[in-house]
């Protein structure tokens, strides 16, 4: 356990920080660069626990992927190169990697044992085993393969059209990465826009993939080709940075190359909408992705309504946002976000144990969260539950409480921002 005793912070926040690469972005580079062929530069690549357990993955399949700080060379030499594993392949706390990798593995000619820590083993992966077993993939495990650990027979798969139940990016991937070594046209349709990191790196890698509208077409007809890919920052990340600066008087913070992809600004809308100053500048397209440098200043912010289509454009963003609404005049309302029960932890009785315990007025529905603001933070003994972003809510909430919070463990920090601490020790004066 890694306790930390947070102390309130009586000062302005200012000046200018880089967040880490993109997690998303940065799963997927390794696992289609490892199936190319050729040499892929990877830059700005996370380092977190989470991404370094899929680079293992794939180590542990024969790939040659060297690291020196956050650039990534990977040699590809195709899906056909790739070797089964002698051993067991562990994927820790990534929910990422499981569902992407458990899609590959499927329609791989060899036989794969995967399984991750106590907490990703509570996660569903029926929601991408499912789908490919329509494509007559041959999985197995606890619950009929709802739970890890599995046991992955690949083979030859065949291609289906799959309209997505759930409002998930990483079970479109699955299926995508499926269809990859499928026969025929694999199709993918989506009810709601989900992120689309998946498509615009498999256009970058030569895929032959279409898409039209929300419905994503892929076929085995064009080999994959290596290519260089620059990972932005993770909004994820800076969405941290981008709630303390609207929260903590007199800050003003800039977060330079930040991912502005459209399926992921979420949280900027809502900033917006909360009558946040933010200002969008330098913005470019590297990479197949877009992205720029952002400015929050504080000033008062007011309640919204969170609700529909933007919540899987902010979904990992929800914990700050609720501690943003704790600071912000009215009540604010977030629905239709029930895939937080099934993340790291059940995101939403984590944040309103903690919250309520530093002083918060909120309360969890099934679907999400009300919180009545404007309230003064205290202090207080909180838990992270084990889940990066819980951890990082707490410690930003901190700033603004008036006493002491102790966070039980800070350790799952790590899995997405390993620099978060010292990019917060930068903007503090």
């Amino acid at each position: 356990m890694n306790e930390l005793k947070l102390h309130p912070y009586p000062k302005a926040l200012s000046g200018e920080i880089e967040v880490p690469g993109d997690k998303s972005i940065s799963h997927r580079a390794v696992i289609i660069g490892s199936l190319a062929y050729g040499k892929t530069k990877v830059s700005h690549f996370l380092d977190g626990e989470d991404c370094m357990r899929t680079v293992q993955a794939f180590k542990s399949m024969g790939v040659s992927i060297e690291k020196t700080e956050s650039t990534l060379i990977i040699e590809g030499r195709g899906a056909a190169a790739l070797e089964e594993p002698k051993e067991p392949v562990y994927f820790g706390n990534s929910g990422t990697t499981a569902r992407l990798m458990i899609g590959l593995l499927a329609g791989l000619p060899f036989f794969t044992t995967v399984y991750g820590d106590p907490h990703l083993s509570n996660r569903p992966m029926d929601r991408v085993v499912n789908p490919l077993k329509q494509m007559e993939a041959t999985i197995d495990g606890r619950r009929d393969g709802s739970y890890l650990p599995l046991a992955v027979k690949g083979k030859k798969l065949k291609g289906i059209h799959y309209t997505l139940p759930v409002k998930s990016a990483q079970v479109k991937s699955a299926v995508l990465l499926a269809g990859i070594h499928a026969e025929g046209e694999t199709k993918v349709s989506e009810l709601t826009a989900t992120r689309n990191h998946t498509e615009n790196m498999l256009k970058a890698f030569n895929a032959d993939i279409t898409i039209d509208g929300r419905h994503t077409t892929i076929t085995n007809k064009q080999p994959l080709k290596a290519t260089d890919i620059y990972v932005p920052g993770d909004i994820s990340s800076a969405a941290f940075f981008l709630a303390a600066a609207a929260i903590v008087p007199g800050s003003s913070v800039r977060l330079k190359n930040v991912g502005l992809n459209q399926t992921r600004t979420g949280i900027i809308d809502v900033l917006k909408s909360m009558g946040a100053t933010i200002e969008i500048n330098n913005q470019q397209s590297i990479s197949g992705e877009l992205l720029g440098d952002l400015t929050v200043t504080h000033g008062a912010i007011h309640s919204t309504t969170i609700e529909g289509d933007i919540i899987p454009r902010l979904i990992d963003e929800i914990p700050v946002i609720a501690l943003l609404a704790t600071q912000a005049d009215g009540t604010t309302i977030i629905r239709n976000a029930e895939e937080l029960r099934v993340k790291e932890t059940d995101r939403i009785a984590a944040v309103v144990d903690v919250l309520s315990t530093l002083g918060a007025n909120l309360e969890a529905t099934a679907d999400g969260i009300i919180i009545y603001g404007k309230t003064a933070l205290r202090g207080g003994n909180v838990s992270a539950y084990n889940d990066h972003r819980i951890a990082m809510m707490a410690v930003i909430a901190s700033l603004v409480a008036r006493e002491e919070v102790v966070l039980d463990d800070a350790s799952s920090i790590a899995i997405s921002y390993p620099t978060f601490f010292s990019d917060l020790r930068t903007i503090m004066n």
